[in-house]
């Protein structure tokens, strides 16, 4: 693992937590934080570098709550929670069989709470995303749609994205009958804008009734008023009586600002473009250089 200095953030105080301070919990990015592509035998795959990997378990062990919080869907975040090797409940490898400490996931922007494994959905949001796609798909007509289907572990599109842009199965359906009924989340790409682009149509339409995050391209996601990793974790808090200011949150992304915002201690990623850096209270190493375990090595110790 590689040596790397926190900065400290720029905008907010950046202040050091108080003396004594450990997070009761991590909330921890997926794309960009907590994986990273390596070369494998011929093709680039996901992984949990084994620094990092290490430090989760060790901040586990030490009694804080993991939580995994991202812009995938619920079914494109179970393989990512497997990679962590926690004890399945009721297995016979979990040490406490009276107790349900199975992970807890924000998925969809926040717009999805459950718990795994095995799966159980406590929380969901849903909202009419039809007048914000119609007034993007007037501007950007050749633009590819999608909507979240758990029934099928994948995605309604009106014509198929680009390959390992969307995990799981995608069936092909008109955009009125995907945005016909209420939904947690909807996915907006062009691959032949840029994310600059879809930023000032966003800004330019003034959507109402709905979220919106531009991605690292032309890819907006949809998600309900007031939806975002951040009211998911807050319901996570809620359940296990934890105060925001005790938790720890890591990301990378636009999608992770109000994540980074609302955290007692919120890290931005080395490889962070200069929004999310501004937003965090410190920036560590990047996702390459095993920035997540720099940061909880500070708290936890090192292996």
């Amino acid at each position: 693992m590689a040596e790397a200095s926190v900065e400290q953030g720029r905008t907010r105080s950046g202040a050091e937590p108080e003396p004594g301070w450990r997070p009761a919990l991590v909330a921890l990015d997926i794309d960009g934080t907590l994986l990273a592509w390596v070369d494998g035998q011929d093709v680039p795959y996901e992984t949990i570098r084994q620094p990092v990997f290490d430090a989760i378990h060790r901040a586990r062990d030490a009694g804080a709550h993991i939580v995994l919080a991202s812009g995938r869907s619920p079914h494109g975040m179970t393989t990512i929670a497997d990679l962590l090797k926690l004890p399945v409940e009721g297995s016979p490898e979990d040490p406490t069989p009276d107790v349900d400490d199975r992970l807890w996931v924000v998925a969809s922007n926040g717009s999805v709470i459950f718990r795994y494994a095995p799966t159980e959905v406590v929380h969901e949001e849903v909202f009419d995303a039809a007048p914000a796609v119609r007034a993007i798909l007037e501007h950007h007509p050749d633009a590819l749609v999608a909507a979240e289907e758990r029934e099928i572990g994948g995605y309604l599109v009106n014509r198929p994205f680009p390959p390992g842009e969307l995990n799981g199965e995608q069936v092909i359906t008109p955009v009125e009958e995907i945005v016909g009924q209420p939904v947690n989340r909807v996915v907006v790409r062009d691959p032949e804008s840029t994310a600059d682009d879809f930023l000032e149509t966003a800004a330019k339409l003034g959507l109402h009734g709905t979220d919106y995050v531009v991605g690292w391209s032309a890819w907006i996601d949809f998600a309900p008023a007031g939806v975002s990793k951040a009211s998911g974790l807050q319901h996570v808090c809620d359940a296990l009586g934890v105060d925001p200011v005790d938790v720890l949150a890591i990301g990378d992304g636009r999608n992770d600002l109000e994540m980074l915002a609302w955290a007692g201690r919120g890290v931005a990623m080395g490889q962070a473009i200069e929004e999310v850096r501004a937003a965090a209270d410190a920036v560590t190493a990047t996702v390459h250089d095993d920035g997540v375990a720099v940061e909880l090595d500070r708290w936890f110790g090192q292996g």
